[in-house]
């Protein structure tokens, strides 16, 4: 019988300090590349949105990230999947910006570099992570009574009045949805077909539904993130689809430049997440924290 691999893995709740909330993500730690199959049989047997793949490459001074979904297909951008897989790294105690300086620190995800910022939270000591996503494009917009068809709402639930639908990109194009309220946000039961119709219609991935909070509440909006064109029927926390959203928000003149704010997701789930945003001249922060809720061994 030929012996088998054991690869260490954890499993965290990422934009989130509290364990069993926020976004679950699993990290596999790995001495190098895997086999294609390999990740995605990995990740279909871990069934979580996504599934990070980790090594330090010696070569590149860095850690290399991969992502995949449950039904096989590799991921691109700078959200909870990268954000977890560097603080499960620093959590394990990888030196993985040992060999970088500290005002250029990064890490290789698909052969392209991420620039990070990375400080530890002084009361609990989590590392806190601010990934750094291109500024934000707006690309097209999307009929409103489309979506609202798709989402189960009526045209007027829509806050058409003040945006329309629109596609925004960062690192990926996801579709800012506007909805009136927070009851009508978590009323949403979505048309998963007509989702995936319209993704391909417009070349858009997930569907990043708001609603503007309450100032008082802490948050600059509620949201909610359904992308089943990848599998993800819906999402706790969505870091690639927070950039584009402070992004248009901020085009919008209902966000400042410069100012932090925080964006609340996975509420219906009952995975409350928060993320952390930023809109700024030459790039957009978004950032969180993780927390270790398993570790295990898993075998190849």
């Amino acid at each position: 019988m030929t012996e088998r691999r054991v690869l260490e893995y954890y499993v965290l709740d990422v934009f989130s300090n509290e364990s069993y909330k926020g976004n679950p993500l699993s990290v596999v730690f790995t001495s190098g590349n895997l086999p294609l199959e390999t990740y995605q049989d990995i990740s279909k047997e871990f069934g979580y949105s996504e599934t990070s793949f980790v090594h330090y490459s010696k070569e590149q001074k860095a850690l290399n990230v991969r992502s995949f979904t449950p039904t096989g297909i590799e991921i691109d951008g700078a959200g909870h999947n990268l954000l977890g897989a560097v603080c499960g790294a620093l959590l394990k105690k990888m030196p993985i910006f040992e060999e970088q300086s500290e005002n250029n620190r990064f890490v290789i995800m698909k052969k392209s570099p991420i620039l990070l910022t990375v400080n530890f939270d002084p009361v609990t000591q989590y590392p806190v992570v601010q990934m750094h996503q291109k500024p934000a494009v707006s690309e097209k917009e999307i009929p409103t009574y489309k979506l609202a068809v798709a989402l189960g709402l009526k045209i007027e639930d829509l806050d058409s009045n003040d945006f329309v639908p629109t596609i925004v990109k960062t690192e990926v194009a996801h579709t800012m949805v506007p909805i009136k309220n927070s009851q009508i946000l978590n009323s949403i039961v979505p048309d998963h077909k007509l989702l995936i119709e319209i993704s391909k219609e417009y070349k858009s991935e997930g569907f990043y539904c708001f609603t503007i909070s309450n100032q008082n509440e802490g948050n600059i909006a509620e949201t909610r993130f359904f992308n089943p064109a990848i599998g993800i029927y819906e999402d706790p926390a969505t870091g690639t689809a927070a950039g584009p959203l402070i992004g248009f928000l901020t085009s919008k003149k209902q966000a400042k430049l410069n100012t932090e704010y925080k964006i609340l997701q996975g509420v219906k789930l009952n995975q409350p997440s928060v993320i952390e945003v930023m809109t700024r001249e030459n790039d957009i922060l978004v950032g969180g924290s993780s927390v270790v809720t398993m570790r295990g061994e898993l075998y190849i």
